[in-house]
């Protein structure tokens, strides 16, 4: 038996299994790795992240006895849009900026404002690029800017202290390149911030091999001195490739703590407040990371504490699904209420951390079931502008949404989305779709596949389709066009509301 360590470095978790050539996870292992967001502020050290792995070979060594021995790869796939700073000698230089901070949006617009208003990176341009928080870092922190020696996304952090190579895939760093590319006058937005290209490390292919891994590592990493290490990509693509969607005509819709969308084309297209990557694998990938998704749905449930949230989400135990379908089994008024998701901001389709969420169109009856039922309609109504937005720049009618994350595990949650996108919502047999990705990427460079496609044909197995009710998807088409119509006069305010602070308390004794 041959296997392939394969690791996902998520938001909330860093996952890690040994998995064979058929796909079938043999050993895995779960540890918590959930990102500190203080207000606007959210950084970690990516030194907890390289003990993640170390602790993650260790345990599975353990758990597979002899049988580690025959791991033949390493691939790992994490977290984007949160940049770890290097210095020369490829020392950390400080905590990691990760997706979730937002503290660089003023600087982002006086960036933009520098820059040629027909170049596309103008446009892409917010509080989660790059290059916005290198020119936070520049203004804020001169010193450590002083000393910087290159920009790494997390798992090519993981990958360089495997091999000693610093690389990363043209996904993960397609930003980070457009800003070393020349605009329209030809200049470069890294020019605008003192920096050399030489922060911007080489891109590979994310099927390519970067290296194997070095001798002398500690423990459990040590024994696989000389296995390859694939470059991979970003979480959502390596799950892309675990649900079976990196194919032209497919959505995918990764449902997790925060959710990403998006739409595989042939051809690359340009729609609004969508970012399009090329993929690779003839495939081109319009669509990105939301700021809402899951953590909505465990607001709401706390929110709703004394009525079915959290007394239903503790009988449940761990499982908060079951505590969500108890809400939604409940009555539900004639007239819906809409729900804006910006709990956090927005990144895909709107870029604005200033969004905030509202409830809207409630009324005396609305209870518990109304607003969990808002919720994960708002969610699905974030899932289909992204749908519709990309359906309209590609010229093409997507034939189904392939979802994996937390959220693919609840039916009624998929039900909405299919029947609100009007789309069947494909749930996938493996519940962790990134391992499975990250194997297939491994497996492929080893040979034991020709190309990324014949490798999702095999290992890629479906366990539920929720085909749409074309009756609730024509009765969603009102409550959807209310809710595009409610973001958009909220845009607006959203700068003031976002900078609204609450009175001091009131004095409730006499004069």
């Amino acid at each position: 038996m041959s296997l392939v360590l394969a690791c996902d470095l998520g938001s909330s978790s860093f996952r890690a299994a040994l998995l064979d050539a058929a796909g079938h996870v043999r050993w895995q292992h779960q540890a918590p790795a959930r990102l500190p967001v203080e207000g606007e502020r959210s950084e970690i050290d990516p030194e907890d992240w390289w003990r993640l792995l170390q602790d993650a070979a260790r345990v599975l060594e353990d758990a597979a006895g002899a049988a580690f021995e025959a791991v033949r790869a390493v691939a790992i796939c994490g977290i984007t849009r949160t940049q770890v700073f290097l210095d020369r000698d490829g020392r950390v230089l400080r905590p990691a900026i990760t997706w979730a901070d937002r503290r660089a949006a003023g600087v982002a617009e006086a960036l933009a404002a520098t820059l040629p208003a027909d170049w596309p990176e103008t446009a892409q341009l917010n509080a989660f690029h790059p290059a916005a928080r290198l020119a936070w870092l520049r203004e804020r922190e001169p010193e450590r800017f002083g000393r910087l020696g290159a920009v790494l996304d997390p798992k090519d952090f993981l990958n360089f202290r495997l091999t000693g190579r610093m690389a990363t895939d043209r996904v993960s760093g397609a930003r980070l390149a457009a800003a070393a590319a020349p605009d329209t006058r030809g200049g470069r937005l890294l020019d605008r911030l003192g920096l050399g290209a030489g922060v911007v490390v080489p891109e590979l292919l994310p099927t390519a091999q970067l290296g194997t891994v070095r001798e002398g590592l500690p423990g459990a990493l040590g024994q696989l001195a000389g296995r390859a290490v694939f470059s991979l990509s970003n979480d959502t693509w390596a799950a892309v490739v675990g649900l079976g969607a990196m194919r032209p005509g497919l959505a995918y819709n990764i449902a997790g703590t925060t959710e990403v969308f998006g739409v595989i084309g042939a051809e690359a297209a340009v729609a609004p407040g969508l970012p399009s990557v090329d993929w690779g694998e003839r495939a081109q990938q319009l669509g990105g990371p939301s700021q809402s998704g899951g953590d909505g749905i465990a607001w709401v449930l706390d929110l709703l504490a004394g009525a079915g949230g959290r007394d239903a989400a503790a009988a449940a135990g761990p499982d908060a699904g079951a505590a969500l379908d108890r809400l939604l089994a409940g009555p539900r008024d004639a007239a819906p209420a809409i729900f804006l998701p910006f709990l956090q901001g927005e990144r895909t389709p709107f870029w604005d951390p200033a969004l905030r969420g509202a409830f809207l169109g409630l009324n005396r009856r609305h209870g518990p079931t109304d607003l969990a039922f808002a919720v994960l309609e708002g969610l699905a109504c974030l899932n289909r502008t992204v749908l519709e937005r990309a359906e309209a720049a590609l010229g093409q009618r997507v034939a189904e949404i392939r979802i994996g994350g937390g959220g693919a595990g609840n039916p009624a949650w998929c039900g909405i989305k299919a029947d609100l996108c009007g789309r069947p919502v494909i749930v996938g047999e493996a519940a962790e779709p990134g391992l499975l990705g990250a194997a297939a990427v491994a497996w492929t460079g080893l040979g034991a596949f020709p190309d990324l496609a014949a490798a999702q044909a095999v290992l890629v197995r479906v366990a539920r389709r929720h085909a749409p009710d074309p009756v609730r998807h024509a009765a969603y088409a009102p409550l959807f066009a209310a809710w595009t119509a409610a973001v958009a006069a909220a845009r607006p305010l959203a700068p003031a509301l976002a900078a609204l602070r609450t009175p001091p308390r009131l004095d409730p004794s006499p004069n």
